[in-house]
This record gives structure tokens, sequence and C-alpha cells, in this order.
């Protein structure tokens, strides 16, 4: 009984040691004074302001950090409008192709997917003159592309397990369905859109497979560069490049939980004074 009460934790310990020991270590050795990412030769912050002055993955994190964010933004209003239809409307014409059209990038190799619009966004250029040539707006698109599908079936799961009787109620009180959507569907289903959210941020931020067939000169992410540069052998600089990236996932995990948290607290206790009403 004791092997058994044991066992769990040690695996768990075993577990996340393999999963952060690597960026833990990364994160120590970004503030190694060496050049030698392997041998540690003193504290310092140099790296950071080398990377400060480094101009080609500044531009390149500005680029991804806005594709990231018009990423997040518009795959959240798709994803939204995709998962309620499929949550709300069971029975409609075409609803299995519409299903699939979701979900198949889901399930579609990112070779596949990034050489398919490849493909489309030529044929595109060469019938319409749109996009003219590769960059930042085919990046764009590519990622909402497989984005969106991701915070759809986040929003279907969610509208799924949704108790209806408060958008009934509000009908019966004689409010439109598009107010019932704003005011009671959409607070409830927040934090599923905020998980999307950052879900699609987080994604599109570290793509680099797709990103690699649809972007053009001038418009390499930040993933590109830093694989162009790691080819090369992995410099200080990628490491405390990594190391802002942990921290601001981190962060924003963080303020994501508090908010979430939040709305949590505040649902409960609306329903509190609800059932004391009654």
């Amino acid at each position: 009984m004791n092997r058994r009460s044991l066992f769990l934790p040690l695996a768990l310990v075993v577990g996340y040691a393999f999963l952060y020991a690597p960026i833990v270590t990364l994160i120590v050795y970004s503030f190694n004074k060496s050049k030698l990412v392997t041998v540690w030769a003193g504290f310092s912050t140099q790296w950071y302001a080398a990377l400060l002055q480094n101009d080609q993955i500044l531009q390149a994190a500005w680029i991804s950090l806005r594709i990231a964010a018009f990423n997040a933004t518009v795959a959240v209003a798709l994803g939204t409008i995709a998962g309620f239809v499929l949550a709300r409307f069971r029975r409609f014409r075409g609803r299995t192709l519409f299903t699939g059209m979701i979900t198949a990038p889901l399930v579609m190799p990112e070779v596949i997917t990034g050489l398919s619009l490849l493909l489309l966004f030529v044929a595109m250029e060469a019938l319409f003159g749109w996009p003219s040539g590769r960059g930042f707006t085919t990046i764009l698109i590519a990622h909402i592309t497989f984005s969106m599908a991701y915070v759809a079936v986040i929003v279907q799961a969610r509208l799924s397990d949704m108790d209806t009787s408060i958008e009934e109620a509000a009908l019966d009180l004689g409010a439109k369905p598009a107010k019932i959507f704003f005011v009671v569907t959409l607070p409830i289903i927040a934090p599923a859109l905020i998980a999307g959210w950052l879900l699609s941020f987080t994604m599109s931020l570290d793509d680099l497979v797709i990103a690699s067939f649809v972007a053009g000169p001038g418009s390499s992410t930040l993933p590109m560069v830093i694989f162009s540069k790691v080819r090369l052998g992995v410099s200080p600089e990628i490491n405390a490049l990594a190391t802002i990236l942990v921290a601001i996932v981190a962060v924003g995990t963080i303020i994501a939980g508090v908010v979430m948290a939040r709305q949590r607290r505040l649902r409960e206790r609306d329903l509190q004074m609800a059932a004391a009403d009654r």
C-alpha cells in the first residue's frame, strides 16, 4: 500500500522534472557570462543587452507579436460563431460538411496545410492579383485558418455544457436573441473565449512550419529567425530571448487564471443570489 501511495508522487516529480528541467536550465544559462552555452563563467545580463541591439530579432519579434494578436482576435470572433452554430443548430443542411471543414485543420499535418495554402495564394495572385506576394497578410490568414478550428471546438464544448434555462428565462422576459447572446451567453462563456484567445496567440507565436511556407522576404517570424540561428549553433542571445518568451507566457497565463477565477466567483455569487431570491 505504501509503495502504491509513493509511486504516483514520484511519477509526477519525474515527469515534471523531465518537462521543466530543460526550461530551467535554459533560463539559468541565459545569465551566463560566457559565450559557450554549456560552460558557466559567472552571472551576467550582457546577453539581454545584446539582444535588445539585434535588429533582426527585434523586427521578427514585432512581426510575430502583431500576427499573433490579430490572429487570436479574429480567430476568437470566427471560432465563436462556428462553435455557436455547431452547438445550437443540431440539424441543418450541410452540417456534416461544415463540421468537417471546421475540424479539418485539427487533424491535417502542418506540412499539408502550409503547402495547400501556398498553392491557394499563388493561384489567387494569378487570378485576382491579391495577395501580391507572400508576407504579413498571408501568414495572418494561414494562422487564422488553423487557430479558428481550436477556438470553435472550445466554444462548442462550453456551450454544450451550458445551462440554457437562463437564456430561456431571458426569452420569456421579451429579450431579443441578439441581446441574449451579448448580455447573457457571452459573459457565461467568457472563460472559454479567453482560453481560446490565449491558445490562438500561443500557437501563432510558436508556429514555424506553416509560416515557412507562406512567408516572404522581409516577413520572417520569430520562430523562423530562431530556427535559422540555431542551425548554426545555440547562442546565449537565443537563451535570453527564450527566457523572455517564457516570462511573457507565464505572466499571461497567471493573468488569465486570475481573471477566470474572478469571473467564476462572480458567477457563483450571482447564482446564489438568484437561488436566495426564489
